[in-house]
């Protein structure tokens, strides 16, 4: 218990918050380590889990702050539990985890929903690019998960994660290496269409979108470790992503940015930064420690809830303010509410599940859901404003 109590230590500040020290995530596993053979030997312990946690740099190491919503114990048992249960999870269930490919939608959907607002304007679509594309962007997505695995797993973060590529394959090095080859291979294949299609502003675009999710990750900036992630993939994923892609079918000369595409991109970044942000629910107590401040360990599940309700209607409510202005053809804006059914489950399933780990876990997947359906309706839309001529279905001036 001496030693623990090095490794880990709570002192009660004048302002009412717990102060966690910790220095490295190697110190973080010596001592999970230690809490389970503790918990073995069936010694006291105690545990806490914060609704809220605030971090102060400092040169010597960080400094969390954890306040309200304490739970203790008299031992550790309950961790000792959950990894139990985790062994008990089949690998051909950790391998399609691992794989995620539902996840691979956040590639799709911003390649139809570009391409329909190019088809939507010219009448023109180039099947061969779109293919090349797709699988372009599913290299990129793939390095994106990969690497993502990796630094999750240099700072600790993962460390009970069975379903981490790292831990199932057993090589850092060689995922990496894996990572960046796709990630070369992907950017190749989207600087070809590029030049095909004549388009230097949609390399450029892609490259910003790669760009945010190199931040968003990798050293040394990590920014998704101070809550930033969302607005990055918002950004990546919906203005950059979208556009770029409706840029990429440009034939003999480049696409102008429209009012459509804009709101197009708009829609398809709010739907897959839902994604990300129901993908916290169930790892906050794995990223206290090593102090990865997503939005869920800032706010509490709680609040994250309640955000998740007021992001789904923000969803519709942009969708029906784009018709009104008529930037969106009314058939988008029409097979869109038909997803409404979809946008309510994720809310219900969310306020209903969002203090059990276990269940929570698929909140990601009901977004998933959510936003390939809802990017199929767009897309749909706007190649039927282009079929069927007239000022109801187009909805344009």
């Amino acid at each position: 218990m001496a030693m623990k109590a090095t490794l880990c230590k709570l002192n009660p500040s004048s302002s009412g918050f717990m102060q966690f020290h910790y220095h490295t995530p190697q110190i973080i596993t010596s001592y999970y380590s230690m809490i389970t053979l503790s918990s073995e030997d069936k010694k006291s312990s105690c545990c806490c889990i914060g609704s809220q946690v605030y971090k102060n740099s400092r040169p010597c190491g960080r400094q969390i702050k954890i306040k309200g919503q304490y739970r203790w114990s008299s031992n550790i048992r309950a961790l000792h539990s959950e990894a139990a249960k985790q062994d008990d999870v089949p690998r051909e269930t950790l391998i399609w985890r691992a794989i995620k490919l539902p996840i691979y939608s956040v590639a799709l959907v911003p390649i139809t929903v570009g391409s329909a607002a190019a088809y939507s304007l010219t009448g023109l679509c180039s099947a061969r690019r779109y293919l090349v594309i797709l699988v372009s962007s599913v290299l990129i997505i793939t390095w994106l998960n990969l690497s993502n695995d990796v630094y999750d797993f240099d700072t600790g973060a993962d460390i009970n994660k069975k379903e981490s590529v790292v831990n199932l394959v057993g090589s850092r090095t060689g995922t990496l290496i894996a990572a960046y080859l796709l990630l070369v291979l992907g950017f190749m294949g989207l600087a070809w269409a590029s030049v095909e299609a004549g388009s230097m502003r949609s390399i450029l675009l892609l490259a910003s979108a790669i760009s945010c999710g190199y931040i968003y990750q990798c050293p040394p900036f990590r920014l998704s470790y101070q809550g930033l992630g969302e607005p990055l993939c918002f950004t990546a994923f919906g203005p950059f992503a979208t556009t770029a892609f409706y840029l990429l079918q440009s034939s003999t000369r480049e696409l102008p940015i429209s009012g459509t595409i804009l709101c197009a991109s708009l829609l398809v970044g709010f739907s897959t930064t839902l994604i990300l942000f129901c993908s916290h629910f169930h790892q906050i107590n794995e990223d206290i420690p090593v102090g990865k401040l997503s939005p869920l360990v800032r706010l509490g599940t709680n609040a994250g809830s309640e955000i998740v309700k007021v992001a789904v209607v923000a969803l519709y409510a942009f969708l029906f303010a784009f018709g009104l202005n008529r930037a969106l053809p009314f058939s988008s804006v029409l097979l869109c509410a038909l997803t409404l059914p979809v946008g309510n489950l994720v809310v219900r399933f969310v306020s209903e599940n969002h203090v059990d780990k276990n269940k929570i876990f698929m909140a990601k997947y009901f977004c998933v859901r959510l936003h390939t359906i809802f990017g199929a309706a767009l897309a749909a839309g706007l190649v039927v404003a282009r079929l069927i001529p007239g000022r109801l279905v187009a909805g344009g001036p």
